[in-house]
């Protein structure tokens, strides 16, 4: 695109947008004309296909603020027309524009050279390129494609696992790998799966935010698993194994140390996500059962394990702790 370009055309009138109009407009206009002008939508439409490259073309400069800036800028120093090759100081001619915008003025001792047979360096073109940075003759490289958003729900195991989702964008069908351990709410990036862009240029990403639902038994800790599980109060005072269930569906036997209180976290290594980088462990939580009912058996055994541990006070020490 050249300088010339932004003399001539309206990029609000091409997106159907207020020259007032937020980013957030403008890109939605944009999403929408993209989507309709596609090549790959209108197969043999030269003319639905000179739309979109303008479409493309309008959104490279007003997605930018700062090409944006200058786009306006230039618009209202010339009433939004082209310039003219017009005779020295002539109205609306090409020195007036500019000798105003350096601060010189009326009569204008400035001279610039427009871009005629043999204007060689230093034409309207380089003028431009210099004021707007584009150098070259204000020639604009082709644009990539915009950026793509989406949003999917996993089941926690296939969270967990790592899966294969298909997602339905713009008329295509995108294959989207999710990594194992993802997280709820975590954002994925697929690098050139948004829209195409100019010839030449890389398409843009499409950015999957992933959603999880929760699991009634493991919660994820990084690329630990946790899991809480129940165990008698004479497994805990006497020590048991038992056996523990694993994300994968199977089980495996933790060893529950003599005198384990309720709330001690046990970790049980290379259990928990397998990632490139590693596997995490499962961290059991012993969580001691107190029964609801009793038998009178039951009842009779506890009051004498009662009396036979009666010289021991489970919260000594904790009056003086709570005074400091």
């Amino acid at each position: 695109m050249t300088g010339q370009d932004w003399l001539e055309k309206d990029f609000y009138a091409v997106l159907g947008v207020s020259k007032d109009a937020d980013a957030a407009t403008i890109k939605k206009a944009y999403r929408k004309l993209a989507r309709e002008k596609h090549p790959d939508h209108n197969p043999g439409n030269a003319k639905a296909e000179a739309e979109f490259k303008d479409v493309g073309e309008a959104y490279s400069v007003l997605s930018d603020p700062e090409q944006r800036g200058q786009y306006d800028q230039l618009r209202a120093m010339t009433g939004g027309a082209r310039f003219t090759a017009g005779g020295r100081g002539g109205a609306g001619g090409f020195e007036d524009v500019f000798g105003g915008m350096f601060g010189q003025g009326g009569g204008s001792r400035v001279r610039y050279q427009t871009g005629g047979p043999g204007a060689g360096a230093g034409g309207f073109e380089d003028l431009l390129g210099g004021l707007f940075g584009g150098g070259g003759g204000f020639q604009r490289g082709p644009q990539p494609g915009a950026d793509l958003t989406a949003a999917v729900t996993l089941p926690f195991r296939q969270a967990v696992e790592g899966s294969e989702v298909t997602l339905g964008l713009d008329g295509r069908s995108i294959k989207a790998r999710i990594p194992a351990g993802v997280r709820d709410g975590q954002k994925i990036r697929l690098r050139g799966k948004g829209l195409p862009g100019d010839a030449g240029a890389p398409a843009g990403d499409l950015v999957v935010t992933v959603h999880v639902t929760p699991h009634p038994v493991f919660s994820l800790d990084g690329n630990n698993l946790r899991i809480t599980v129940p165990v008698a109060f004479d497994e805990a005072a006497l020590g048991a194994t038992i056996e523990v269930p694993t994300i994968d569906g199977s089980t495996v036997k933790v060893r529950i140390p003599e005198g384990t209180p309720s709330g001690r976290v046990l970790r049980v290594k290379g259990k928990g996500v397998a990632t490139s980088r590693g596997t995490g462990d499962l961290l059991v939580t012993v969580q001691v059962v107190v029964p609801q009912k009793l038998t009178a058996a039951a009842r009779e055994a506890v009051q004498a394990f009662g009396i036979a541990t009666s010289g021991e006070d489970p919260r000594a020490g904790l009056l003086a702790s709570a005074r400091q």
